[in-house]
């Protein structure tokens, strides 16, 4: 199994503290993420950087900028004590059908919902993704995401970190297995407590996110 899944999107870092996160990643791997916009409405704001190709890393907190919103922060941040991986996403060719196509495979990913970013520069970035509480508790399993004829993230020039691995582990591995497969999604994956991993080449050298 590849250590790198293939249609990797990107992997979600959230954290309560996107400031913080980000002075830490900027000192343990010598780059700087670069901003990457505004969730309106959601209370959240990112940055970014690239893992190689069309793959990025988000760091995803809560924005100060904005007032609370009206429900829960997006991937929990709220509740979360410190940074975490809690989340992976891949772009399938054909959004729609692979939701058809893991449903009948006995895994439903959720309801495919439109979310958008404002940029920095001004620029809304709108893309369609499954989201919903039929997706797996673990984060283990990845969302799926489009981002039909808006520009992706990676087309801006982003900082890179080049993403060496990305593992993970399950109290049971074969619960989660048959998942991924519903979704052709491929994750080297151990028993152990529920977490996600990945291994970057930066310019201090490799460095491991937990």
């Amino acid at each position: 199994m590849n250590a790198i899944p293939a249609r990797l999107d990107h992997l979600v870092l959230a954290t309560p503290d996107l400031a913080t996160t980000v002075a830490d990643f900027t000192r343990r791997t010598g780059v700087t993420p670069a901003p990457g916009g505004v969730h309106i409405g959601l209370g959240t704001r990112n940055h970014l950087v690239s893992l190689g190709g069309t793959a990025y890393l988000e760091i995803i907190g809560p924005d100060p900028e904005q007032p609370e919103p009206m429900g829960p922060r997006p991937f929990d941040v709220d509740t979360l004590a410190t940074a975490r991986t809690v989340t992976w996403a891949i772009g399938p060719p054909d959004l729609d059908a692979a939701v058809a196509t893991a449903r009948a495979r006995g895994y439903d990913p959720g309801e495919i919902r439109p979310m958008s970013r404002r940029r920095p520069d001004g620029i809304l970035l709108q893309w369609r993704l499954t989201d919903g509480d039929t997706q797996h508790p673990s984060g283990l399993v990845p969302f799926l995401i489009d981002w039909g004829t808006t520009p992706h993230p990676t087309a801006s020039g982003l900082p890179a970190t080049p993403l060496l691995s990305l593992t993970a582990t399950a109290p049971d591995p074969d619960e989660i297995r048959p998942l991924l497969a519903a979704l052709d999604a491929d994750l080297p994956l151990t028993e152990g407590p529920v977490g996600l991993s990945f291994t970057l080449d930066t310019p201090r050298g490799p460095v491991v996110f937990g």
